[in-house]
């Protein structure tokens, strides 16, 4: 097997994973903060490869070249435009409603399992602050190419 078949080989099978990341993404209306990073570091790792390899277009065969434009067309249309903006919106509502559930019960003495609660609630809303910040940073390298 040549490298260039390997470098193939590899990207065909990152492609198939991203490819499943996406209709995953797509089908589910609530993905969680595990999912989605996965599926950015996945649309990150194959735009990468894609590049990489578009730069040494001279040495790889037109099979490849092909799958690398039909796999960017698939990050272009269905993530960049459809997942991506989708997934920013539960995100921020998400931020929303925990911001507001925290807010809400600032009143009067707390009950040790209300600390405990109110805790995990602000656990969850500073990884869910966190992993915005990263899809942000995403959004604002699309608005750069």
């Amino acid at each position: 097997m040549t490298s260039s078949e390997d470098i193939s080989q590899i990207f065909d099978s990152e492609s198939k994973k991203l490819q499943n990341l996406i209709d995953t993404a797509n089908s589910k209306t609530d993905m969680n903060i595990h999912e989605i990073v996965e599926t950015y570091y996945q649309v990150m790792n194959v735009s990468s490869m894609a590049t990489m390899l578009k730069e040494q277009a001279d040495s790889e065969p037109k099979s490849l070249l092909s799958k690398i434009q039909e796999t960017e067309k698939m990050i272009s249309e269905k993530f960049d435009s459809i997942i991506h903006p989708k997934i920013l919106a539960k995100i921020s509502l998400s931020i929303q409603e925990m911001t507001k559930n925290l807010q809400s019960g600032n009143s009067g003495k707390k009950s040790k399992e209300q600390i405990e609660s109110d805790a995990k609630l602000f656990e969850e809303l500073r990884q869910t602050m966190s992993t915005k910040e990263f899809v942000e940073q995403y959004e604002n390298g699309i608005s750069h190419d």
